[in-house]
């Protein structure tokens, strides 16, 4: 019997508030179309900044910190959907997404691709400012991983400032239940393709866009 889908959402606010109120209701929402949604909220997790070793560039191995990244690396590996939720701090992305975007991307997920094909989905939660701006940062982390961003009408992005308020936009939850539908559309129609031809519906395999960097010939070289 085949799996449901699994969308797993990773949550880069500080505070259990809008943002948690938001993916709390795009779990019920995909509850509903027999899809689990799990959340991991990075508040929750143990995850060091990006130390100075500076050699990022250089390594062909994964990063040597230890904390709880890799847990949730393999956990998005085991996924066929990603959302990728933040709120607006200071008009840019929380603090807490930008290093897990740094300690995730950098630290593991550039080397094989590993969220190659997954269908990804952004969800930006704001006062006012900014929203479309850390929308944006976080659908170009998506397409770096060669990930696959389904349209789903206007950009998934919540208006509110005080707890509670996220329950108020409703315009803005109906974009989320959108992207959620779209995303489960996605999932069983790449489940479908894989299961009639057995085979994945688009390549994966290419070579990493790192190589051709000078030290990186090198590395191939020797």
């Amino acid at each position: 019997m085949t799996s449901a889908p699994k969308i797993l959402a990773i949550n880069g606010s500080e505070r259990d508030g809008n943002t948690a109120d938001v993916l709390r209701y795009a779990a019920a929402h995909a509850r509903g179309l027999g899809v689990e949604f799990e959340v991991v909220d990075l508040r929750s997790i143990r995850m060091e900044r990006c130390g100075p070793c500076g050699d990022c560039n250089d390594r062909t191995v994964a990063c040597a910190v230890g904390d709880d990244i890799p847990s949730v690396v393999r956990r998005m590996v085991e996924a066929d959907g990603i959302v990728f939720a933040a709120p607006v701090h200071g008009f840019g992305t929380a603090s807490l997404m930008q290093t897990f975007i740094e300690r995730a991307g950098v630290g593991y997920l550039r080397f094989d691709r590993p969220l190659s094909n997954k269908v990804a989905g952004i969800i930006s939660v704001a006062r006012r400012y900014s929203a479309g701006e850390v929308w944006a940062q976080l659908t170009v982390n998506a397409l770096l991983n060669r990930m696959i961003l389904v349209g789903s009408g206007f950009p998934a992005t919540v208006h509110a400032l005080h707890r509670g308020d996220a329950a108020k936009d409703e315009e803005g939850l109906r974009n989320v239940e959108r992207l959620v539908e779209r995303m489960s559309d996605m999932i069983g129609l790449l489940r479908e393709h894989r299961e009639l031809t057995g085979r994945d519906a688009l390549a994966g395999g290419d070579r990493n866009e790192r190589v051709g960097l000078p030290l990186n010939e090198l590395v191939d070289a020797g």
